[in-house]
């Protein structure tokens, strides 16, 4: 996918504030550490559209990125942070459930999860909750440039056996300093959010 435009539009904490276009949504969850913001940056050809933290479990809000004027990418805060108080992770927990469970424009789940590691055990139970929605999920293991490329294979089954993903589910090994993964990463999501688009 060709990418014209991409801008920051809001940083949502409840439907109020969602935007009321009706653009195609794609959201994307994982550990605060697993580089969601190198993502979106690499996936969309821009350095700094995304601030990469050095503090993990800085997103708060749901942020919002329009692409091409045509749909959304929508940063989901990070879980699995210690430091975060446990009033806020309820906050926090009814603000995803609200977007998960009744956001009609919500067409796809991009879960992230950490090529290097084993699935943690909130990654289980965030891609559990994301099937219960009965939500397209893509997951795509980060961080591939880190691992040598003998071992991908190993590391990628350990994580679909953990996760439970099936053979035909999508899942991809994705490098923001490479760009592995990247075009077969758009063309899994280009069917979601392509709407008559070019």
């Amino acid at each position: 996918m060709k990418i014209k435009q991409a801008e920051y539009i809001i940083s949502a904490v409840g439907p109020a504030q969602y935007p009321a276009d009706g653009l195609p949504e794609v959201a994307l969850a994982g550990r605060s550490n697993v580089g969601k913001s190198s993502f979106i940056n690499k996936m969309l050809g821009r350095r700094r559209l995304v601030r990469i933290s050095e503090k993990p479990g800085k997103t708060r809000k749901l942020n919002y990125f329009r692409i091409n004027g045509a749909f959304y990418f929508v940063d989901v805060p990070g879980y699995g942070y210690a430091k975060v108080s446990k009033t806020e992770k309820e906050a926090w927990g009814r603000m995803l459930e609200a977007y998960f469970s009744r956001r009609h424009e919500l067409e796809v789940v991009v879960h992230l999860v950490d090529l290097r590691h084993p699935p943690s055990k909130d990654d289980v139970l965030m891609h559990d909750y994301l099937a219960y929605f009965d939500l397209p999920i893509l997951t795509i293991a980060t961080k591939a440039d880190k691992v040598p490329k003998g071992k991908h294979l190993k590391q990628k089954q350990l994580i679909a056996r953990d996760l439970g993903l099936k053979q035909e589910d999508p899942f991809f090994l994705f490098s923001s300093v490479s760009g592995l993964g990247k075009e077969e990463v758009w063309r899994a999501l280009e069917p979601f959010v392509c709407r008559g688009e070019e």
